[in-house]
């Protein structure tokens, strides 16, 4: 799985964070970060879950 964020459209709500902090970080910046953008599968249950709840729909699942 590849994951990637459109970040013209994140608005760095955290949620993502929230769900999977193995693959996603708000920064004291206060922007998001991909810190692993090709998780493993035993993630894949918690990326899909946080790209589920993104807001702006930013978060974008490859196979």
């Amino acid at each position: 799985m590849k994951v990637t964020v459109n970040f013209d459209l994140c608005a760095s709500t955290g949620a993502c964070a929230q769900v999977a902090p193995e693959v996603f970080e708000i920064r004291n910046d206060g922007y998001l970060h991909i810190r692993k953008d090709q998780p493993g599968p035993e993630l894949y249950d918690v990326v899909q879950q946080a790209a589920d709840l993104c807001p702006t729909g930013a978060i974008v699942l490859e196979d």
